[in-house]
């Protein structure tokens, strides 16, 4: 059971890496998305500046052309309004002249600028006409309402044309938000998912150095601290624990009374050292503790009282009685002494509490 559960938290793990892998890919693509908007939507926008100023220009040459025409036909001539209109005309078709005028990118436009164009070269023929030969005999009121008309269609098909670019730029604009609104979820989904990793990877190194069968701290847990080569400052101890009659319930009583027996030390371990020392499995029917700012007198109080639990559990007629060897060091007893040097000195004392323990039993 206990490997079928390893093998499906492994099988999640990779699921969500997988995940992870599909949502970094995802992630990518939107964020390239996004820069092509934002650039699709520079290039709208500089495409959308100076058309305000184009149009109004366009609604400029409307207007003074009407003018020109009523000031033609009451004998006044204005040679520069002509010109002005001429310099107004070529900035509106190509983009130069002294107006800042910006060529507006759209066949609508451009085909209407230029029939108001080619009407206006004939508008002038026919105002040098009223000079030589007086309004009267010339068609110039009626080409002016046409010309008024063409004018107009041009600066309606401008305002189009910014209407077009407007258009464009809000869906980019809502393309663009709903584009972050994606990243925003992906980068939230990657956030639960690195935590819900970070949970699993905690679990799962939970159970690396956690005995499968008491609960407690197993073998690597008790190897880890055991690594450390650090000279022990504050006064420490170490005990070393060994069931004595393992090996009898298991031949006698089956190995299944034989766990619960571990299982029985193992809470009576963990019962009576104090919650802020480590126990730990050391493995088989070992045992070891470590107890941290301690002293010989605190020591011995623990191993006292856990002989008066030990024979309490075993007073209410246990059938599987608990009976230990012990053995155990001070760090303060010797010179630059390491946490292995401590437990080896433990495991010595243990080995000859045990050899004690069967003299006494023969």
């Amino acid at each position: 059971m206990k490997v079928i559960e390893g093998i499906g938290v492994n099988g999640e793990m990779e699921l969500n890496k997988e995940k992870k892998n599909i949502i970094g890919i995802t992630q990518s693509g939107l964020i390239l998305v996004l820069v092509v908007l934002i650039v699709f939507m520079m290039v709208q926008i500089n495409r959308l500046q100076g058309t305000a100023r184009v149009i109004n220009y366009a609604g400029l040459v409307r207007g003074a052309t009407q003018r020109e025409v009523k000031l033609e036909i009451t004998g006044n001539q204005n040679e520069e309004l002509v010109q002005y209109l001429d310099d107004i005309l070529s900035g509106l078709k190509y983009q130069d002249g002294h107006y800042d005028l910006v060529k507006l990118h759209d066949k609508e436009y451009q085909d209407k600028l230029q029939v108001q164009s080619d009407y206006w070269e004939k508008l002038k023929v026919e105002i040098e006409a009223v000079r030589s030969r007086g309004y009267e005999n010339t068609d110039i009121v009626n080409m002016s309402e046409t010309y008024f008309k063409m004018a107009d269609e041009t600066v309606s098909a401008a305002e189009n044309y910014s209407e077009k670019i407007a258009r464009k730029i809000r869906t980019i604009e809502i393309l663009s938000a709903l584009d972050m609104l994606c990243l925003v979820i992906l980068v939230i989904m990657q956030t639960l998912m690195a935590m819900k990793m970070a949970v699993q990877n905690k679990l799962l190194e939970q159970r690396a150095y956690t005995d499968s069968h008491t609960g407690l701290p197993n073998k690597s847990a008790c190897e880890k601290i055991l690594n450390n080569k650090e000279i022990i400052d504050e006064p420490t101890a170490c005990i070393m624990f060994d069931l004595n009659n393992l090996k009898t319930v298991n031949d006698t009583m089956g190995h299944s009374s034989g766990d619960q027996l571990i299982m029985n030390f193992a809470r009576l371990l963990r019962s009576v050292i104090p919650e802020e020392d480590f126990v730990g499995r050391y493995g088989g029917d070992e045992f070891m503790a470590v107890i941290y700012h301690t002293s010989k007198a605190e020591v011995e109080d623990i191993l006292k009282y856990l002989r008066r639990e030990k024979d309490r559990l075993n007073g209410n007629e246990n059938p599987m009685s608990i009976d230990y060897a012990c053995g155990w060091a001070l760090s303060e007893d010797y010179k630059e002494c390491t946490m292995q040097i401590l437990l080896d000195k433990a495991d010595s004392y243990m080995y000859d509490n045990k050899q004690l323990c069967k003299q006494h039993t023969l």
